[in-house]
């Protein structure tokens, strides 16, 4: 299991910031890995996020209005094809 190379903080007294764009990025990269599916619950993001970040993480999710029960696609931006 792998886990998630959001930046980590530079001091202990100092937070990192984790924007909503840089969690999609990480979970894009997870689903196109096939670590994690679409219609999986974004909680199970916390298995490859170390304990100390996804306080961070989930601050920034409810801080941009998503559910820990919401799905893991809902994080994923609208996708263009090509061969439509």
């Amino acid at each position: 299991m792998s886990s998630i190379t959001l930046p980590s903080p530079s001091s202990p007294v100092r937070s990192t910031t984790y924007t909503i764009n840089m969690i999609k990025d990480e979970v894009r990269h997870l689903v196109d890995t096939g670590t994690v599916s679409r219609q999986q619950p974004i909680y199970v993001l916390c298995e490859f996020i170390p304990p100390r970040e996804w306080v961070c993480v989930e601050a920034e999710l409810e801080r941009c209005e998503y559910l820990l029960r919401d799905q893991i696609g809902d994080l994923m931006a609208c996708e263009n094809w090509d061969n439509d």
